[in-house]
């Protein structure tokens, strides 16, 4: 079976790492090389930073930030936001990421997840997808959960799979900050649709949370920020504790 990954996400704004609740309320929570630099030394599986305004503001990735936490790390580097093109995309690898997660630009032209993967390889390409429920559908929302678009997110999963998509990283909107646990039953859906990684987003407040998505909700890997940022619950003994509850993990100590 294959292990299980850990993915600790810096949200990032004016060059600091910000967290909200739902998307809103941001709050500062350190600097991005040097968390990046702790994350890397306590073993954790891989980093993603997402630009959250870069995309509202109409400008790329900071990409000064990406060298700066580049530098501090030897784990795979995922950058999204503010990658509305080819040339951005390119940008962002050149400054040091591995992997560019796209979401809005993927929503107005679907055609750059395909133009990405050719160039870089699926491996470099996530799609990232911002869902809310609505009854038993999972809306989708664009430009960092601000606008509605008229997609589902399973059916945006699947077809952004057939474009040449690596992975999905799927986050819930309702649960974003709030700590109650992941949203199993939109990831258990989007899982059952795609064959490819589905990692989780959205709603990581204790250890037991990560058991339940990666148990019963099919993820591939999970995504968290102030679980992680704050201290609460450290890369090691978190791993330590989903190892022991059955969860296959890379433990590298």
């Amino acid at each position: 079976m294959l292990a299980k990954r850990l993915i600790a996400c810096l949200d990032v704004r004016n060059g600091s790492v910000v967290k909200g609740i739902n998307f809103e309320g941001l709050r500062n929570a350190g600097d991005p090389a040097e968390l990046a630099t702790r994350y890397n030394e306590e073993g954790i599986d891989e980093l993603t930073v997402l630009d959250v305004t870069a995309t509202i503001e109409g400008r790329r990735a900071l990409l000064d930030t990406i060298r700066q936490v580049s530098k501090q790390i030897f784990i795979p580097l995922a950058v999204g936001g503010g990658i509305r093109s080819m040339d951005d995309a390119r940008a962002v690898i050149d400054a040091g990421a591995d992997k560019v997660s796209l979401n809005s630009a993927a929503l107005a032209d679907p055609s750059i997840i395909t133009e990405v993967a050719r160039v870089y390889g699926s491996q470099a390409v996530i799609v990232a997808i911002d869902a809310k429920r609505a009854g038993d559908r999972f809306e989708v929302f664009g430009r960092s959960g601000t606008t509605r678009v008229p997609r589902e997110a399973v059916g945006w999963a699947a077809e952004a799979a057939d474009r040449g998509a690596g992975e999905i990283l799927l986050t819930s909107i309702d649960r974003d900050g709030t700590r109650s646990g992941f949203d199993c039953g939109l990831t258990s859906a989007v899982s059952r649709a795609v064959q490819i990684p589905v990692i989780a987003s959205g709603g990581a407040g204790i250890p037991e949370h990560f058991v339940d998505v990666f148990s019963g909700g099919g993820a591939a890997a999970a995504l968290a920020a102030s679980i992680f940022h704050f201290s609460e619950h450290a890369v090691r003994d978190l791993k330590t504790y989903l190892s022991e509850h059955g969860v296959p993990m890379r433990l590298d100590w």
